[in-house]
């Protein structure tokens, strides 16, 4: 977890960690139209924790692969080495792009193969954290993502700025058994998490997936370096959940967070809160300050009883050796950040005057089945969303399933507008949202301005997805 170098930005140096301090872009970085970074994905040998060599795929030689960062304005060409040993592509999550750059193997484009190459160029948008990661199976589970910060020139910087990837390590036996839906690895939400309602730990799903370790950026406490910050800052963390298949709920001992903005765009109103609810490949933003020396601990909660690794020590100078303060592994009484929370609730039912309907119904999932599907058919027999420019979408999510499920809308940025029939007061801007199980709903608004082609919209756990919860924004006319 060392500074990053200035000149770190135009290029991503191999075998580089992700750094997770970032200092304001250097006069180069922003002097160039054309920002330009050399992604190669090969086979890693990651042993995070001591006595665990698990068998990953990275990119420039590091899970996570490489900070990317430009300023809102800039292009960007990334040019990717595959040899990996496997095909494989790069998803730009989160990013309004030309469509034949979205990284999807058989829609945009087909995978790379082992020895090829290829190169995505375009204007990174919307501003704000973002992230990238292959969408060819086997390797996101195997570790090829990374955070991708899109800089608004037009924000207040902080005083002190960290980007924090949480990830895991899978076992894969586990992914490969949750495919088929007899996985005996148990539900480890914590105790107090809407996931858990009416359930009890240890639980057998069938889709779980079980994990040898946890980390942040890398690296699994008490390895990993803390995070120095000083007395009267304001801290802002970039948030980024690259699990495979499960939530993570995210805590700093002894402080309040107040969340700016959800998926990298800004909400209307921050909202605080003392610990973050983070599906699968959603991002905050959260900002805290320090006003007292000591030592905290940032880090994931759950009942696994290796959660303990996903943490990083937050401490001011001359506290690093100190013990940190903890937070206890459930979300009973704590108040973590809701849609509800975030976008306040109105009376009357959300504006959706003009907008084409499509309703889904999420189903599937019974013990020893791989399928998971919309509207009872699994891709690519799910039924489609038909748009022509301009025409503006209303999406209505309803979870039959007894799992939460984060769905994500790829080259477009949506706004949920009503959740478990609620109507937002103020609708949400994101990518990727969580459909609550068992009966849950959620409304996304959308206008289909982004540039044609067909988008996916799938699970973005990985096992939902890949036994069939996916479908298509496709352009027509």
């Amino acid at each position: 977890m060392k500074p990053i170098r200035r000149k770190d930005f135009l290029r991503a140096a191999g075998g580089a960690m992700i750094a997770t301090a970032l200092p304001p872009l250097s006069r180069k970085a922003l002097a160039s139209d054309l920002v330009q970074f050399t992604l190669t994905a090969t086979p890693l040998n990651f042993n995070p924790v001591a006595g665990l060599n698990f068998a990953g795929r990275a990119f420039n030689g590091s899970i996570p692969g490489p900070l990317l960062r430009v300023m809102h304005g800039q292009r960007m060409r990334a040019t990717f080495h595959n040899r990996s040993g496997s095909p494989a592509t790069i998803h730009w999550h989160g990013m309004i792009l030309p469509n034949a750059m979205d990284g999807v193997q058989g829609i945009t484009q087909p995978a790379v193969p082992d020895g090829g190459s290829f190169v995505y160029e375009f204007a990174p948008n919307p501003p704000g954290t973002r992230w990238y990661h292959d969408h060819v199976s086997g390797g996101f589970e195997r570790g090829m993502y990374g955070m991708f910060i899109v800089d608004d020139p037009k924000e207040t910087p902080a005083d002190a700025e960290f980007a924090l990837v949480f990830h895991d390590v899978p076992n894969l036996k586990t992914v490969a058994e949750a495919m088929r839906g007899v996985s005996n690895a148990p539900m480890v939400d914590p105790m107090g998490s809407s996931e858990m309602t009416g359930m009890k730990p240890n639980d057998r799903m069938g889709d779980e997936v079980a994990y040898l370790a946890h980390c942040i950026n890398g690296a699994s406490y008490p390895s990993g370096k803390p995070l120095v910050v000083k007395v009267g800052q304001r801290v802002r963390l970039r948030i980024l959940n690259a699990n495979f298949s499960q939530t993570r709920y995210i805590r700093l001992a002894g402080h309040t967070l107040t969340v700016t903005h959800t998926d990298g765009n800004p909400l209307e109103k921050p909202l605080d809160v003392q610990a973050l609810r983070v599906g699968v490949g959603e991002r905050y933003d959260a900002w805290f300050e320090v006003t007292k020396p000591g030592a905290w601990l940032l880090q994931g909660l759950s009942s696994d009883p290796l959660v303990y690794e996903q943490a990083v020590v937050v401490c001011t100078p001359g506290y690093e050796k100190a013990t940190p303060l903890g937070s206890p592994e459930s979300v009973e009484g704590v108040d973590f950040i809701t849609y509800e929370k975030a976008g306040g609730i109105a009376s009357g039912a959300p504006d959706l005057r003009g907008a084409h309907p499509y309703d889904f119904i999420l189903g599937g999932g019974a013990y020893g089945s791989n399928r998971w599907t919309i509207n009872g058919h699994v891709y690519p027999n799910t039924p489609r969303i038909k748009v022509v420019r301009d025409e503006v979408v209303s999406v209505h999510f309803t979870n039959k399933t007894d799992m939460d499920h984060p769905m994500h809308l790829h080259g477009h940025v949506f706004h949920v507008v009503e959740v478990d029939g609620k109507t937002l007061a103020r609708p949400l801007p994101k990518d990727t949202s969580l459909v609550r199980a068992n009966g849950g709903t959620l409304t996304w608004r959308f206008k289909a301005n982004s540039p044609a082609g067909r988008w996916l919209l799938h699970c973005h756990n990985d096992i939902h997805m890949m036994d069939g919860m996916m479908t298509e924004v496709d352009y027509t006319g």
